[in-house]
């Protein structure tokens, strides 16, 4: 079969078009033929090499994945799944995480056990679907399941212009919460009000912690408290000690991740004075997908995407994703025509 891959770790220029030995599925597994996978932000840190990480090679990159099932095992549960059925895959696995320690999707077949396929239903269409799971159900699980935001609550998103801080933004409209998001740049800030973000902090010319104060008043332990009620903040490093002094006195902090570092200074003083509490939130499982997938199907959600892109165009893509030059999800889809037959 055609994939595209990497032999060796190092710059995109190590990302190939491939050929692979066609899968075969085990007695529990599915055949699926691939239709569309999105990039995260772990896809050039994996090619790049990720310490501490044993990646097998060669790797084909992309854990979020939509697929068609194309042939079933001979245990596969009949009554669930059928051939043309199209499904999501959960890439987080007893075995590993696709597209980190085992393969992932831009390849045309797959073999994946039935356990980890969820049904994508007929209204949502295959580009949507593979912008799920993993910052999409990773928003999902921190807001929703782990940090159960209200509606009229005041939420802070620090980082909200990548795929979980859009995620987040998108979510906590849904539930009617009051969305201040953070951004780097005039024009990502423009584009997170038109995704529904109530206010938006552009980071590179105001403080976000005096832009709170000056919006919502100070933090105080007696009396009327200002600040925020929710502020999520996966991004860590220097961010961490400072969003501590947005927060009211009763109010969440919210992370699933640390992107600038994840042994940051704190200030315990805030966490103690204002009985904050911080809510760790560790990726996602079925139901978050399935949630999602339903919001989906129901019109009232759709992931934001930033451009689909044939999977020849995958080191473009992966560079735009280094550099920050994109908002939303990138899907990429197959264009096995105009890479003529597998060896």
């Amino acid at each position: 079969m055609r994939a595209m891959m990497f032999e060796r770790h190092g710059g995109l220029e190590e990302l190939k078009r491939g050929a692979l030995t066609d899968p075969v599925p085990g007695p529990g597994e599915c055949l699926l033929g691939v239709r569309a996978v999105s990039l995260n932000g772990f896809d050039p840190m994996v090619l790049r090499a990720i310490p501490g990480l044993k990646t097998p090679l060669p790797m084909v990159p992309g854990a979020d994945i939509a697929a068609e099932i194309l042939e079933l095992g001979a245990e596969v549960d009949r009554m669930r799944w059928r051939v043309g059925q199209r499904v999501g895959i959960l890439p987080n696995q007893q075995d590993g995480m696709m597209g980190e320690t085992k393969r992932g999707g831009m390849s045309e077949y797959l073999a994946v056990d039935q356990d980890y396929l969820v049904a994508i239903p007929d209204a949502v269409d295959d580009v949507a679907a593979a912008c799920l799971p993993t910052a999409y159900a990773t928003a999902h699980r921190m807001l929703y399941t782990r940090g159960d935001v209200q509606p009229g609550e005041k939420v802070l998103i620090l980082g909200a212009s990548g795929g979980v801080g859009t995620a987040a933004v998108q979510l906590a409209k849904l539930r009617d919460a009051v969305v201040i998001a953070c951004a780097s740049s005039a024009e990502k800030a423009a584009r997170l009000l038109e995704a529904g973000a109530d206010h938006v902090i552009d980071t590179s010319v105001h403080d976000f912690v005096d832009w709170i104060i000056s919006h919502y008043g100070k933090p105080k332990v007696h009396g009327p408290s200002g600040g925020v009620d929710v502020c999520v903040n996966y991004i860590g490093g220097d961010s961490w000690a400072k969003c501590l002094r947005t927060v009211r006195r009763g109010g969440r902090v919210l992370t699933c991740g640390a992107t600038a570092g994840y042994d940051p200074k704190t200030d315990l003083r805030y966490i103690w004075s204002f009985e904050q509490t911080i809510v760790g939130s560790n990726g996602w499982d079925r139901t978050d997908h399935e949630a999602l997938l339903a919001l989906m199907a129901s019109g009232r959600f759709r992931p934001i995407i930033d451009s689909v892109r044939p999977f020849s165009e995958v080191a473009g893509a992966l560079d735009d994703q280094i550099e920050r030059r994109f908002f939303g999800k990138i899907v990429l889809t197959p264009d096995w025509d105009s890479w003529g037959a597998p060896d």
